[in-house]
Parts: structure tokens; sequence; C-alpha cells
């Protein structure tokens, strides 16, 4: 092994943290390194390029299932990529899903927000008032519920 890294320096070069990395190990997505008289971990060049993988592919948002099958995939070269790409479709078909949700979410935020447009007593806050509604109600319900004052 040419390169011998211990876990700070690991951690210092990937913006991971020492913990992260143990947890990584645990989970079987970084091999364990060699270690030194003194028992300290030492990482290679290939943990290195191993770890700035794993971290690129939570960057965006994969499971940790999802970087696993990758990994695998990754560690065989000559393997045909079909599999990563239907697990790349499902990923962003679930990303899609996700930005709907949150769309949803702005609108139904936005329309609490437009219940309430100047600042006087709270007592008389529609964003308040909307948010104590009868219980089950649900966020889509909120322009139902009258608002109150600060019109």
């Amino acid at each position: 092994m040419k390169h011998q890294l211990k876990i700070g320096e690991l951690a210092k070069r990937t913006g991971c943290l020492v913990e992260t990395i143990r947890f990584y190990e645990h989970e079987g997505l970084l091999s364990p390194p060699a270690r030194s008289a003194g028992n300290f971990r030492l990482y290679g060049n290939e943990h290195l390029k191993r770890l700035h993988f794993i971290r690129h592919c939570r960057s965006l948002d994969m499971t940790l299932d999802e970087t696993r099958t990758l990994l695998k995939f990754r560690d065989m070269p000559e393997e045909n990529c079909g599999e990563v790409n239907m697990l790349l479709d499902k990923h962003i078909s679930h990303v899609a899903k996700r930005i709907a949700e949150l769309k949803e979410l702005q609108t139904e935020l936005n329309q609490l927000r437009s219940s309430c447009q100047s600042t006087e007593a709270t007592k008389n806050c529609g964003i308040l008032q909307s948010l104590s509604a009868v219980e089950g109600s649900t966020p889509k319900n909120l322009g139902s519920h009258g608002g109150g004052g600060c019109h």
C-alpha cells in the first residue's frame, strides 16, 4: 500500500466525518483498512477514491442500498450496466415524486401565508387560526376555514 492515511486525514481529504467513515466500514461500503503497529487504521488510495464515490452518491440523495449496488457494479467493470441504468431511472422517478410533493407543500404554505396580510394582534392572525383549526383538517383545506383577521 503506497499511500497510507490515518482516519482523520482521510476525513479531512474527503470532507467526511470520522464517525461516518467508521459507519461506512461497518456497513461494508468501505473495506476494512490495514492497521499500523500502534493499531491505527491506515487507508490507501482505493479507500480515498471509494469514499469520494460514496460521498458523490450520497450528495445525489442515493440510499445506502443504492450506493452499495453502484459500488458492486463499479467493482465489476466488465459487467453490463443495464441494472445501473434501471437504478438511476428509479431514483430519478423518486426525486420527481418528491419535487411534486414539495411543490404541493409550497402551494399549501403560500395559501397559509396569504391568510394574514398585516401585522395585528396575534389573536387575530389568520395563520395561527388556520394552524389551530379543528383536528382532522389538512393543510389543503386551509382556505375553507375562514382564517379570520389580518386582512
